[in-house]
């Protein structure tokens, strides 16, 4: 869920976050299901929104992942590990081919390079971190932007699902440009039941949003974003599939944002390892 807010935040770029997982209840932190509340509606959402607020500040639950992000031009597919000092990524392939030996070489460049300037790391570190403000500032405000309206039951990729359809509250007011987005949003959010978490969220934009009177960026009208979450083992929450077709302005450069990711093969990492020791783990290929 913590990219799925964090990937609202399109001006100046797209934000890449890591979500942990500490639900209020309907799941502990060992994965295991609690005897929640039967919570139904607008009760439902709110618990479920409280879950992913929760979890998008727990960091205790580092792993490892494959990404593939698609885009018109290119595919790239990269090994992500999250430690202590941020993630650490390697790439292993272009356009679902593995990587050339002048292309290989370059990417262990990268990493000697990297683990020689800790410096880098700290400074990505710190991106990540303001980027996790910005976002946890956009999730405490949903509840205060929306109204849901239940859509009924259905079937999700794990399981049996309430579908609400949302849209923009009347009288909500942005305070700064992280929320500028929200009352131009509205969509459907599939939440799961037994474990209070959100399971898909569909959203589209419903009208052009300008950022510094339009002088800073503007997102224009019929952009739409799609996010899927799952358990990918013990209990842990990730999101395992994101689709984004969005145009728009930064400044006076036109931009357009299509790009589908799927996020696979999740394992857990221990707690507080280095990106040194990550590094180490992606250049020995373990």
């Amino acid at each position: 869920m913590y990219r799925l807010i964090a990937l609202l935040l399109l001006v100046p770029g797209v934000i890449r976050l890591v979500p942990g997982v500490n639900p209020v209840y309907g799941q502990h932190a060992s994965g295991k299901v609690a005897a929640a509340p039967a919570l139904t509606g607008q009760a439902l959402v709110d618990r479920a929104l409280a879950n992913e607020l929760d979890a998008a500040q727990d960091t205790s639950h580092p792993m490892r992942y494959q990404l593939r992000k698609t885009s018109p031009r290119l595919t790239t597919t990269k090994e992500i590990m999250e430690t202590k000092d941020g993630e650490v990524a390697r790439l292993t392939a272009i356009n679902d081919k593995p990587l050339s030996a002048a292309d290989e070489g370059n990417e262990e460049a990268r990493l000697h390079a990297l683990l020689g300037d800790p410096g880098k790391q700290r400074r990505r570190k710190q991106a990540e971190d303001d980027d996790a403000d910005r976002a946890l500032k956009l999730l405490r405000a949903l509840p205060s932007a929306f109204l849901c309206q239940y859509a009924g039951a259905g079937e999700g990729p794990t399981g049996k699902v309430e579908k609400f359809t949302f849209r923009p509250k009347p009288g909500f007011e942005p305070l700064d440009m992280e929320t500028a987005i929200l009352p131009a949003m509205a969509g459907e959010i599939w939440i799961d039941p037994v474990h209070v978490r959100v399971a898909r969220l569909e959203s589209h934009m419903q009208k052009d949003v300008d950022f510094g009177w339009g002088i800073l960026g503007r997102l224009y009208k019929g952009g739409w974003i799609v996010i899927e979450q799952a358990d990918v083992g013990a209990g842990q929450w990730r999101t395992v599939r994101f689709q984004m077709q969005i145009s728009g302005r930064v400044f006076f450069r036109s931009k357009v944002f299509d790009t589908t990711e799927t996020q696979t093969n999740y394992a857990p990492l221990p707690v507080g390892m280095s990106y040194q020791k990550a590094i180490e783990l992606l250049l020995s290929g373990k």
